[in-house]
């Protein structure tokens, strides 16, 4: 998600009293001057200094983004970490097998030394953030192109990022906002040793599946926990088995008393994308061009890889999560699709055009903005089935190991066949441990699938704009169909297995990796993907420049209702209500903000794949045995509503009282407000989160291990 400004006197004067509360995603260093006032009438009883301070713990210290994709938080003096199910999907997958399936079977450590170490696995945790719009706009000037202009930027901020590192102890990372008008850089630190503690069984954690993805009413246990790891001073430390639990500065305390209509929430999480900005030209291009184009190839992959997931626990194992991230984007895009047409965004932004139009060939403003909305949709005209072409090939890279094959360990293998032996001692390790790696992600029957089916429909469906030589030439040579071409090209190719690859090491040839067909097909399609026309080069720069200026013109005529920038996956704030959407009959519960176990136990089906549920489960819901987790109506609730202001990237964000205190995990949105990423919708627009008690309960009472929630600091 998303937001803000340039100077202090200047933030004080962006959200007018027109602004709904529950509407943006806020810079946790302008909370005071922007938001702390509202925050208060709405039922937030912190101090702003409480939720970000430099110089004393507050609830920023609590909050980590969760592997780069996601968002989680501390919830015990020890490094407890809590996040999405879907968010620890990778690293749970990872460690499973089919003799130990974590995944499918679930999974809680008994002991510190029972939690188990993924391979790749950090959290980073925010320290500080400040302007520094005005020494990076400073190095630029209206004359630059904009390959000059992003030059000099880059160079200015290296420097601010060694300043700022102390040496190499933080992660510093400078940040565009509001399309290039203002930056800031924003301080970090990594910590690389954290293991699974705990997931509840796949069919509560991914419960609904595809089906409710994106669906309300919801019923998920969408949850799984970590933990991370220090030196015995506290600080970052590759995994060791004398690293010690992190004792975080701040930890959250955990609410059991649950929420009811209209209650204070506000979330803290690292909000992925978002283009609220998006001009008109840029909206019909995703409905029309791009996202149907992107529906299609992930839909097509997604059924090549199933027809091998349903073969075996072990195959299902080996497509699990590029499956789940596929199909979770498969669904937003349609979504996004059907809301955007719905609800003819396109055409209200063309309407907010044409209105700054009219003010920028004004005389006073002319000069400077005259020609930024021709120039915009200029670009899109000459892009549109440049982007339809772009999202077929980006859905063969995404859901195909081979597609990309050339660029990954082929570059590897050509460096090392142009080596000499000393550096080539060196560099087969690596590349040995590349090809493990890509080989416990790939069965290569399925592979062959894929990648045959991806061409056709490829180099079929983008008929507006060229498409790669060696794609075009092997379609005309075999009447459209790449089975033939891709089975002859696996079995010839000495990437297609780990024998192969310790072969070429032992007798290397430029040559023969030049004419590998997998590696010169992944190349041609790479390559061709990157390239542009002079035209399109051109038009891109120019549309650089002229996206800059609408933003900056937006904001100056106050034409622009956006009182924030986009999300780019940097710490921000939303806060706004709990609230209910209207009566559903698919939903038990009294009023449709929540949902309950019983209703997800009507959604059970026995042994299918996205509505089974545990036997242990089925009992206890039919006892009622829900302990001190029940609610006061006696149910147990399992997921809630609130009105916040979320995206991808906040998937495992805490979901907080007035009082700081946690609440609900953030998890998901309503297929009803997909067009959220765009615009957002007062009424329409819900975050779907975990009720903590639901998440305790399965933990404790449904799993046993209620040694994890006394380390807790629980709020009866």
């Amino acid at each position: 998600m998303k937001k803000l400004l340039l100077s202090l006197i200047a933030a004080i004067t962006l959200v007018p009293s027109s602004v709904k509360a529950d509407e943006g995603m806020w810079f946790l260093m302008f909370i005071e001057r922007l938001n702390h006032r509202d925050m208060q009438k709405m039922g937030l009883q912190l101090t702003a200094q409480e939720i970000y301070s430099i110089n004393n713990h507050s609830l920023k210290d609590a909050i980590v983004q969760f592997n780069g994709g996601c968002t989680a938080e501390l919830i015990s003096k020890d490094g407890l970490v809590l996040t999405n199910h879907h968010c620890g999907y990778d690293a749970i997958a990872e460690q499973s097998t089919a003799e130990k399936n974590h995944l499918k079977n679930g999974f809680w450590a008994k002991t510190r030394a029972e939690e188990i170490k993924p391979s790749s696995l950090f959290v980073r945790f925010f320290v500080r953030m400040d302007d520094c719009s005005k020494r990076i706009l400073g190095v630029v000037n209206a004359t630059m192109t904009e390959a000059e202009r992003e030059k000099a930027i880059n160079a200015e901020i290296a420097k601010i990022e060694k300043e700022n590192n102390e040496g190499g102890k933080y992660t510093v990372s400078v940040r565009s906002f509001f399309q290039g008008n203002e930056y800031y850089y924003f301080v970090y630190q990594d910590y690389k040793d954290v293991r699974l503690v705990g997931t509840p069984p796949e069919s509560l954690g991914k419960f609904g599946g595809d089906t409710d993805n994106w669906e309300w009413p919801r019923h998920t246990a969408d949850f799984s926990m970590f933990r991370v790891y220090a030196d015995a001073n506290g600080n970052p430390a590759e995994y060791s088995t004398s690293n010690v639990p992190l004792q975080p500065k701040h930890h959250l305390p955990v609410n059991l008393k649950g929420v009811k209509e209209n209650d204070f929430a506000m979330i803290l999480g690292y909000p992925g994308r978002t283009n609220r900005w998006m001009p008109a030209g840029g909206i019909e291009q995703n409905v029309k061009f791009a996202y149907p184009a992107w529906v299609e190839g992930a839909k097509t992959g997604m059924d090549n890889m199933k027809k091998y997931m349903n073969q075996s626990d072990a195959l299902n194992l080996v497509y699990a999560s590029k499956f789940a991230s596929t199909a979770n984007y498969w669904k937003n895009r349609q979504g996004m699709i059907d809301a955007l047409s719905k609800f003819q965004t396109a055409k209200s932004k063309a309407a907010q055009e044409a209105k700054f139009n009219k003010w920028a060939n004004s005389a006073a403003n002319k000069a400077k903005y005259g020609n930024v909305v021709e120039t915009i949709n200029n670009y899109y005209k000459l892009t549109n089935e440049k982007s339809r072409h772009d999202n077929y090939l980006q859905q063969l890279f995404r859901t195909t190991t081979f597609g990309t094959i050339g660029r990954t360990l082929g570059k590897q293998l050509e460096t090392y066949a142009k080596a000499d032996a000393a550096k080539r001692a060196q560099l087969a390790p690596a590349i040995l441990e590349m090809a493990d790696e890509l080989f416990k992600e790939a069965h290569i029957p399925a592979e062959k699938d894929i990648l045959a089916a991806q061409l056709k429909l490829y180099s079929t469906k983008s008929t507006g704009y060229a498409i790669a030589p060696m794609v075009e030439k092997i379609g005309k040579e075999n009447n459209g169909d790449f089975s033939k071409y891709v089975n002859a090209a696996f079995d010839l190719s000495i990437v297609t297995s780990k024998d192969r690859i310790k072969a070429f090491l032992d007798l290397p040839s430029e040559g023969l990796l030049a004419n590998d067909p997998l590696v010169a097909l992944s190349n041609d399609m790479t390559t061709h993907f990157s390239s542009k026309s002079d035209a399109i080069a051109k038009a891109q720069n120019d549309f650089g420049a002229a996206y800059r200026k609408l933003v900056e013109g937006l904001r100056e005529s106050k034409i622009g209702e956006i009182k924030y920038p986009d999300a780019n996956s940097t710490l921000r704030l939303t806060y706004g209500k709990v609230r209910s959407l209207p009566a559903d009959k698919r939903n038990d519960a009294t009023i449709n903000n929540y949902t309950t176990l019983t209703g997800q136990v009507k959604k059970y089906k026995k042994g299918d794949q996205e509505f089974d549920l545990p036997a242990r489960l089925l009992e206890m819901n039919k006892n009622k045995d829900f302990g001190r987790y029940a609610d006061k109506d006696g149910s147990l609730h399992v997921n809630f509503l609130t009105d916040n202001d979320i995206t991808g990237g906040n998937s495992g964000s805490p979901v907080l009282n007035g009082k700081g205190e946690l609440i609900g995990l953030a998890f998901d949105g309503n297929i009803e407000a997909m067009a959220g990423d765009v615009i957002f919708d007062k009424n329409l627009q819900r975050t779907i989160n975990v009720d903590i008690r639901y998440v305790l309960w399965v933990i404790e009472n449904f799993s046993g291990a209620k040694h994890i929630v006394d380390e807790m600091t629980l709020v009866k």
